[in-house]
């Protein structure tokens, strides 16, 4: 491919929408994008991994990261070209989860070469499916608290402990896992670590969740083994990157807010299938209408600024807190196109099973039900206005003044 250093968009748009339209498989046309891989328990079909390979193999599931590594290596106004064209084309992007979302970018900024090339290409070609080992049993809201331990043990270390809330633990190949390796010191003893989790000592236990599906997990470590060239950064050295990891973890979570579980469709096209519209073709409703349309600007500035906050982050030394404002702001976005999502439906927006309701109403409110969690993992609500609270607004940590 040629290199358009951004000066030539149109000739590269072309080159894209001939390249879409001869390896996208047609039946998949307008199918809602599918979790990623380590959040879905069902096989994909041959028409999915037909696209995975195709996108995987072009780097254009992840189009601005390094080409040597296995990505794009597109500048960032082509990367919005493939990203465009694969809309036009009712096409979704293959490759994703949390290899793509939060433990390739850190990998690239804090791994080693060696790292680098063992991990990265099989993200990017959507190859190997990633957990995070971060939250225990104890140590949620005040995770440097963690105490599951890793001792070295020569030529590996040797972790015991548990996780809880790992998503995708139970379809996962590796995972990314904060562990203690000092007990003598709190936020500088943990160390990062990744390990296979298809091996003995490694026992995952889904949780069953209200919205009826278990991406959650426990998971327990009982002398599991990490190598010694599978620890990124320094020794002790751990919570640094965890910090930049969250930021990639809450600027992707807030990204997340366009599917509704109801066949793709938007909510503008549910209320006029439930709601109907009048002789102008606009939504009959005319209150729930100007919420609509309040929502979609609100969304539409929300991921405006969200692409700006990761553009700038990009150049900081250190992990922004501004993330956190991010987060709050696009789960409440997303909870709240949700509930609208059920509101439209009325009552078939509330069944959980029957032949009364179809396949969308069913998702949709499981849909609504997941969103709950939004505003807990990735760091909870009550958490992100901490850290706005102390590190952004600098004012005074209550809990500290008795």
């Amino acid at each position: 491919m040629a290199d358009f250093g951004g000066t030539d968009l149109e000739t590269f748009r072309k080159e894209v929408r001939e390249w879409v339209e001869g390896n996208f498989p047609k039946a998949l046309k307008g199918v809602p994008n599918p979790m990623a891989r380590e959040e879905r328990g069902n096989a994909p079909s041959a028409d999915m991994e037909t696209w995975r390979k195709a996108v995987g193999a072009k780097g254009w599931g992840t189009p601005s990261w390094p080409k040597e590594y296995g990505g794009g290596g597109l500048s960032a106004a082509e990367a919005r070209v493939v990203t465009g064209e694969f809309n036009r084309a009712g096409a979704y992007n293959p490759i994703g989860g949390m290899g793509v979302m939060m433990f390739g970018p850190t990998l690239l900024e804090y791994g080693t070469d060696a790292q680098k090339l063992e991990h990265i290409p099989a993200i990017c070609r959507g190859e190997i499916a990633w957990c995070q080992g971060f939250s225990e049993p104890g140590a949620g809201s005040d995770l440097a608290a963690l105490s599951t331990k890793a001792v070295d043990k020569g030529d590996h270390f040797e972790i015991d402990g548990s996780k809880i809330w790992t998503s995708g633990a139970q379809w996962a190949d590796w995972c990314f896992c904060l562990v203690r390796t000092d007990t003598a010191k709190k936020h500088e003893g943990i160390s990062f670590v990744l390990f296979t989790m298809r091996q003995p000592g490694v026992e995952v236990r889904p949780i069953p969740l209200i919205a009826g599906s278990s991406p959650f997990c426990e998971t327990f470590f009982t002398g599991a083994r990490a190598e010694k060239k599978d620890l990124v950064g320094p020794l002790n050295g751990g919570w640094t990157i965890a910090k930049r990891l969250l930021q990639h973890e809450r600027s992707g979570l807030t990204g997340a807010g366009g599917g509704l579980g109801s066949g793709g469709k938007s909510l503008e096209q549910l209320a006029k299938d439930y709601v109907g519209h009048d002789d102008k073709g606009r939504i009959a409703d005319h209150d729930l209408r100007s919420r609509l349309v309040a929502n979609a600007i609100n969304m539409r500035a929300f991921q405006q600024t969200a692409v700006r906050a990761m553009l700038e982050a990009k150049g900081n030394a250190s992990p922004s807190s501004a993330t956190s404002i991010m987060k709050n702001a696009g789960t409440q976005l997303i909870q709240e196109r949700h509930e609208m999502a059920l509101e439209i439906m009325g009552h078939q927006g509330l069944g959980w099973e029957g032949d009364a309701f179809d396949a969308d109403e069913l998702a949709a409110v499981r849909g609504w039900l997941f969103g709950k969690a939004f505003t807990i993992f990735g760091g909870s609500q009550e958490v992100q206005s901490n850290i706005v609270s102390k590190r952004i607004l600098g004012l005074p940590d209550l809990t500290q003044s008795k």
